[in-house]
């Protein structure tokens, strides 16, 4: 199978593509190398003969468009897109350029691509467009987002990622172009880039600076090994139903205070000779603007349809995340010396 990757050197495109290498999968990894991408993600996929990379940005559509000619997949998976919500409110325009413009883009050159192929590869074709449960807004402390809860996005983050899926759902039912859209909660684990909580808490705690906890700590998510992740989008990949939506859960609700205190607990045991308490690193510090309280998410459907079920606890991935990054500082450190210092993003000025 031949699969082109947008997005390829993120967080979570990284892991995929580790994912469908080991299955013998031909990946071709189309990114930008925008600054939350990281080519060492990838390093030790140079010399492997199912691997391609190229440079380039899904806003730009002939580059886009001459790569897929030149790769011809049988299945294109968007995870291009900029991501953190803090980043958005502090400059929505490039999240608008890519997330949207890009999209779209992506839509036209899988059109007409789609459109050059025989029967026989129409058959086989697919677009995976990969989004976040973001895009429905917030909940109280009851319910659950499913695939028909009504969008209702809060930051310029998840306004764009919705106005994507949007495009791609006109793309379908206008164009007839075979798609489906996967809605994931957060994602944790190997490569990601040290703005997000749990890698920033991680790294915050490695060198005993404070732990910031925005508001009073009391949001709530659900949390998603990045590997199972991979393994939902390996057989949506695989037995999805063309034309339809899948969330993707982890099936583990957990404040953002509740997940600093089970690093810091972490920590406390694998260092005991410094008797230092990491706890005390904590800082609450002035909340997001538009800080969604709450999410959960309902995925019975993609269990019902295709046998899906997180299998990694949250207990073990959080330690083994720990351990990876314990053990990889030199990934994090080349971020932290060019890229990010673990600055806080996001404050109206």
């Amino acid at each position: 199978m031949k699969i082109f990757v947008t997005g390829g050197s993120g967080f979570i495109g990284s892991n995929f593509i580790h994912f469908q290498i080991n299955q013998k999968n031909k990946i071709f990894n189309f990114d930008k190398l925008t600054y939350s991408s990281s080519i060492e993600s990838l390093s030790s996929l140079q010399n492997n003969p199912y691997y391609m990379f190229k440079k380039g940005d899904i806003s730009i559509a002939s580059n886009l468009e001459d790569a897929v000619k030149f790769f011809k997949p049988n299945i294109i998976i968007n995870f291009a897109a900029e991501t953190h919500v803090d980043r958005s409110i502090d400059g929505p325009k490039d999240f608008i350029q890519t997330n949207i413009f890009g999209t779209y883009n992506l839509l036209q050159v899988s059109l007409n691509y789609y459109k050059s192929l025989n029967l026989k590869e129409k058959k086989r074709f697919k677009l995976i467009h990969i989004s976040t449960d973001e895009v429905f807004g917030t909940l109280d402390d009851k319910g659950f987002f499913n695939e028909n809860t009504p969008y209702d996005p809060s930051s310029p983050y998840s306004a764009s990622k919705a106005s994507s899926d949007h495009l791609v759902r006109a793309w379908n039912k206008t164009y007839d172009l075979p798609v489906i859209i996967t809605n994931c909660s957060n994602n944790y684990g190997p490569y990601q880039f040290p703005e997000k909580l749990i890698p920033l808490m991680i790294i915050n705690a490695m060198e005993k600076k404070k732990l910031p906890i925005y508001g009073k700590g009391n949001n709530i998510r659900d949390w998603l090994h990045v590997f199972d992740h991979c393994r939902a989008i390996d057989i949506i990949m695989q037995n999805g139903k063309l034309g339809s939506s899948y969330i993707i859960g982890g099936n583990c609700e957990k404040t953002n205070l509740d997940i600093v205190n089970m690093i810091c607990d972490i920590f406390d045991k694998k260092f005991k000779s410094n008797n230092f308490k990491h706890k005390n690193l904590i800082n609450f510090v002035d909340d997001r603007p538009g800080h969604d309280y709450r999410y959960a998410v309902d995925y019975s459907k993609i269990k019902n349809e295709l046998k899906w079920e997180p299998e990694i606890s949250f207990k073990k991935g959080l330690a083994s995340t720990i351990d990876w990054y314990l053990n990889n500082d030199s990934w994090w450190k080349k971020i932290q010396q060019t890229k990010y210092n673990q600055k806080r993003l996001g404050l109206l000025k």
